[in-house]
């Protein structure tokens, strides 16, 4: 009788075990870390979540000289919920938060004896395993997402665990899990565009994310595959504005409509961009064989201008504004509604300026200013610039200098501050 009731209690387990998550079987615990073999190994924690297979670490300087390793997910390839908007892509990323975000305990694996850069070659490619307590194995965390049908393959038989990944991901498709199921992502905004300002999706931009959106504004500038939109409300005398995402879906005509100076219609899904801390529209479209489809971006107007609107370091760095919307009466710090928009101030006294010193980054000579000005502290942030003659302007320039800027509104580690994209936008004063 015991003998039977200690089979009785295997198989019970055994099932709960085979039906977690909704999956048959465990595929990510039928591999196992070696922590002896020639692989190149790290523990390291989160710095940033992107998406379901791709996310930022924190790493030792030996790694990477910023201390933060991009990480590219080996053999799955999650839908998209950051550049473009797909089916299970919100899904595919909550799962891989959901798992992190639980780990007392994460490890990055290369597939062989070095860290090794994805097509883009600026991520790198990497198994990623965690654990929850001190006293559970790790798990794989590319298997579990495989099983769980919320990626395709990638390469997915062609590495280190491929048999198993392989397993996981047929597993996923004979069990019509998530994107193998022909059903409708109830994450997934399916409706037709919701028609609004740009002043109430602003000020409600969080009861929106996810949600395809139709909406008017003047493009004012373009910073490499974004535009920024700003747009009057005459009843609150604001500016209000978002970034537009474009990525590389578009070309020709599409491209043409984002032009700067155009006032042009945005039609778009609502996104939280986890890597910078803000709401941005993404997912574009343009069919020019039918340019007056309702799905489409278009262009309405030219020759506007930016408004660059004259701010004082008070009101940006400590004003409230309180405004009524269609959610009722709310009351909104100055910046936060200035979000996006461009503006201009004027006397900032340059205390310090911090360089971007990663040769590797994008971002290489780009500086950070610390200013004052009327006893208020703000930040400016530039992109990499250059004079007339193509040299690269560095601090000595500015520092200790009193000048004027104008820029966008931009939020960086829980700050806010005025973004400048070009030297001609900063005028030394003395």
């Amino acid at each position: 009788m015991q003998k039977l009731l200690s089979v009785l209690a295997i198989i019970l387990l055994g099932a709960s075990l085979c039906f977690a998550d909704g999956v048959a079987h465990d595929y990510a615990s039928d591999v196992r870390l070696d922590m002896n073999s020639d692989t190149v190994k790290q523990v390291v924690t989160v710095r940033t979540f992107v998406d379901g297979d791709t996310t930022h670490f924190n790493v030792p300087q030996s790694i990477s000289a910023n201390g933060v390793l991009k990480a590219r997910f080996i053999a799955i390839n999650t839908p998209e919920s950051t550049g473009k908007i797909e089916e299970y892509g919100k899904k595919a990323s909550n799962f891989t938060r959901e798992r992190l975000s639980q780990a007392t305990s994460i490890i990055i694996e290369s597939d062989d004896g070095q860290w090794n850069l994805d097509s883009t070659g600026g991520r790198h490619l990497v198994w990623v395993w965690y654990r929850t307590s001190e006293s559970e194995p790790y798990r794989n965390l590319n298997i579990e997402i495989l099983q769980n049908g919320l990626a395709i393959a990638s390469s997915t038989a062609n590495n280190r665990y491929g048999k198993v990944a392989t397993a996981a991901l047929n597993a996923a498709k004979e069990q019509k899990l998530n994107v193998f199921s022909g059903e409708k992502d109830p994450d997934f905004y399916y409706g037709q565009a919701v028609e609004l300002t740009l002043k109430e999706l602003r000020c409600n931009v969080e009861q929106y994310n996810g949600v395809k959106v139709a909406f008017e504004g003047v493009i004012t500038l373009n910073d490499g595959s974004s535009v920024y939109l700003e747009e009057f409300d005459p009843e609150t005398g604001l500016y209000y504005g978002i970034s537009v995402f474009y990525g590389y879906g578009l070309n020709g005509k599409g491209l043409d409509i984002l032009s700067v100076g155009n006032r042009s219609r945005i039609v778009g899904t609502v996104q939280y961009y986890e890597v910078g801390g803000v709401y941005q529209v993404s997912g574009l479209t343009y069919k020019q064989m039918k340019p007056k489809d309702p799905g489409n971006i278009q262009k309405i107007s030219d020759g506007h201008e930016a408004a660059f609107v004259l701010t004082s370091p008070k009101d940006f760095a400590s004003s409230k504004v309180t405004v009524e919307t269609s959610d009722g009466i709310k009351e909104y710090d100055y910046a936060y509604l200035a979000l996006d928009t461009s503006v201009e101030m004027h006397n900032l006294q340059v205390r310090g300026i911090y360089t971007t010193d990663d040769p590797t980054s994008s971002s290489y000579g780009a500086m950070t200013m610390t200013c004052s000005a009327d006893g208020y502290d703000i930040v400016v942030r530039t992109a990499v610039l250059a004079d007339g003659n193509r040299n690269l302007i560095t601090k000595d320039a500015y520092l200790g200098k009193t000048i004027n800027v104008r820029g966008i509104v931009d939020y960086y580690s829980d700050g806010y501050q005025v973004k400048v994209l070009s030297a001609n936008d900063i005028t030394i004063i003395e």
